[in-house]
Parts: structure tokens; sequence; C-alpha cells
């Protein structure tokens, strides 16, 4: 893992170029780049025109305790559920709430699946080499939910890569992934947008508009 990085990151974009300027070195370099939707995307475009890769987006939903939906409790990503069942046994959560909050996030995920893609399919990974990038890792909960998602769509080669992480997330996400980079792992370490200037939230338009640019240029080529 690399730390010898200035930050704060002036933005999204500028983060992308330089972790995908590392990314560059690989061998072999991803030809995939998927992006966790919707603080991911403007990151992985940009690691995506680095390396010339095929561009998409992964949609996770944080499963938030129902009194305090700040705290995951869990998250999904297409089929795939990972569930924090030490946190769901130490606050009591029932099998109802767990489930009421399953579903609700659910059909959240597929309908910013269907806003997003506008009827795009998504782009094959089986026996390539992707990447899966978002802004940054606090605690890696819904980096390992997508993980685990395209693990099972088998690709040939993954890595998880962030602009910024605690040295835990980006631990565990090595555990999970073939590799994870990480360019910048400070302490301590409470919140990823502590490290960029510009973290403003990203818009359902910006998202599809980035997608829908990545798309018609690969169509293109």
């Amino acid at each position: 893992m690399k730390t010898m990085i200035d930050l704060p990151y002036r933005d999204r974009y500028q983060a992308g170029r330089m972790l995908g300027t590392e990314l560059s070195g690989r061998r072999p370099a991803p030809t995939v780049v998927l992006a966790l939707a919707r603080g991911g995307v403007p990151v992985g475009a940009e690691v995506a025109n680095v390396l010339r890769a095929q561009f998409d987006i992964v949609v996770v939903r944080k499963l938030g305790v129902p009194w305090q939906p700040e705290l995951a409790m869990g998250a999904i990503a297409g089929t795939t559920k990972v569930l924090d069942f030490r946190l769901i046994l130490k606050l009591r959560i029932s099998d109802d709430e767990l489930e009421e909050v399953v579903t609700r996030e659910s059909e959240e995920l597929a309908r910013r699946e269907k806003l997003y893609r506008d009827g795009l399919p998504a782009i094959p990974v089986r026996d390539r080499s992707v990447a899966i990038v978002d802004d940054g890792l606090a605690t890696g909960s819904t980096m390992i939910a997508a993980v685990r998602h395209v693990r099972s769509l088998g690709p040939k080669k993954l890595i998880v890569a962030v602009p910024v992480g605690s040295a835990e997330a980006c631990s565990r996400l090595s555990r999970e992934a073939d590799e994870c980079v990480c360019l910048a792992t400070p302490e301590p370490f409470s919140a990823v947008g502590e490290w960029y200037s510009d973290f403003r939230q990203v818009s359902d338009a910006e998202v599809r508009e980035i997608l829908k640019g990545h798309r018609s240029v690969s169509s293109v080529a």
C-alpha cells in the first residue's frame, strides 16, 4: 500500500487519475473498471480513461440499523447479501426488522440499476481482469458486498482500488480480492470525505451522464 500521497485530493476526478496511473503499472492491467455508484463513479470513470478500459457500475446498498440508518449492519449488491451478524445480535435486531430493511433496500437497488443503466446491459466480466473502484474505504462493508457479487460472475482477476481508506478496511479487502490498491491510509481515519477538498454529493444525473458517455465511446471504438 502506498501512503506518500499529498492529501487532500482536489476532487474525485483528480483522485481517479492518480489511481488510474497507479493501476496502469499492473500486468495485466484491468480491462474492465466497475465503480460503486454513486460516489465511486467519477473516480472509476477517470481510472477507465487512463487504462483505456471498459467502464460500468456496481450498485450497492448499505443495510442500515432500523433506528440508526447511518450504522451499517450489512450491504447488498446484485443477489449478494453481506450481514454483520455480531452487530445484529448485539443490537437484538429481529428477523422481521432485518427483512424489512433488506426488502426496502433491494427495491431501491433495483430502481437505481434501472435508472442508471437506462436499458443498457451490464458489461460482461467473465475471464477478464477487473478493478472495482470507490472514492474511499471507511469500514469496507459495501465494497465487500460488491466484491463478492462480482466474484460470482467469474472474473479472471479482481482488484479493489481506492484513492484513500482506513488501514483496517484496506486490510479486510486484501483478503476478499486478489489485490487491494489503496493509495493512502492516513491515521487517524474517521471519514472518506475528510481527504477531499471537494466532496460534494454525486447526483443520479451525473452517474447517468458519465455511464452513457463511456458506453458511447466504447461503441464507437
